[in-house]
């Protein structure tokens, strides 16, 4: 499959290009870039200059490139990865309606260890139904977002056996804790890669679901996988839910 990555020139652009290069199945035909371009791959610095046949676009870079990486993707029929965060609901809504037209795989965290906490949390917290539910993150001290995209996508999935459940962001005051509150507490420092942990607890016992990031290249590994799950799929919205339970 001929890739190409928007963000190449980025860091997780870096990466998954470099562990492409190793991949007999892919090969990186070009990459999109705001930046100059220090990689030894062809870089366009939008998607209209684009010159070169691709098979799938894979979205390391930024929220604000989302309407003119779907205008090119559709234009071509060709499949978007997109792990890109932090889109604004119109944002959003164009790339679900997008995927009406062609195949585009959506994900807020590409770890296959964050997909699997996120189903073994809402299997214990579906058994535990009246139990208290927390959330903590933590992150390097140069992220931006709070709390992360990751640690909201954790919440949004154990709302599906939690329908009633209240999201509180950061806990200060004097507040005392509601019944359906599910809370997520984010910490930045160091060098952290990333950090989340799911705390389930009644009055007499608590289970601790945790996951820790030791390199970003586990993002890259997760993309790739991505992009070969949809090697040949028809136009939907996919997840990581799609790609874990084949």
């Amino acid at each position: 499959m001929k890739v190409l990555i928007s963000g190449i020139t980025g860091h997780m652009g870096k990466i998954l290009s470099d562990m492409i290069s190793q991949d007999n199945d892919l090969e990186v035909t070009c990459g999109v870039s705001k930046n100059q371009n220090d990689t030894n791959i062809k870089c366009f610095h939008s998607f209209s200059d684009i010159n070169v046949d691709v098979d799938i676009v894979v979205d390391f870079s930024h929220h604000s490139l989302t309407k003119e990486m779907v205008d090119f993707a559709i234009k071509k029929n060709i499949a978007l990865v997109i792990a890109t965060t932090g889109q604004t609901d119109d944002e959003k809504k164009i790339i679900k309606e997008a995927s009406n037209t062609i195949p585009i795989f959506f994900a807020s965290n590409y770890s296959m260890g964050i997909a699997t906490l996120i189903e073994s949390a809402k299997q214990v917290a579906s058994r535990f139904k009246n139990a208290d539910i927390e959330i903590v993150e933590t992150h390097h001290n140069r992220k931006l977002d709070a709390p992360s995209g990751t640690a909201l996508k954790i919440a949004e999935s154990l709302k599906g056996v939690r329908p009633d459940a209240n999201l509180v962001l950061g806990r200060s005051g004097n507040t005392k804790r509601e019944k359906n509150d599910i809370c997520i507490s984010s910490i930045r420092l160091g060098n952290v890669v990333g950090i989340h942990e799911v705390l389930i607890s009644t009055e007499h016992e608590c289970i601790s679901l945790k996951h820790e990031a030791y390199d970003r290249r586990l993002f890259a590994e997760g993309a790739i996988n991505a992009i070969k799950f949809m090697n040949g799929k028809p136009k939907g919205f996919y997840t990581m839910d799609d790609m874990i339970n084949i």
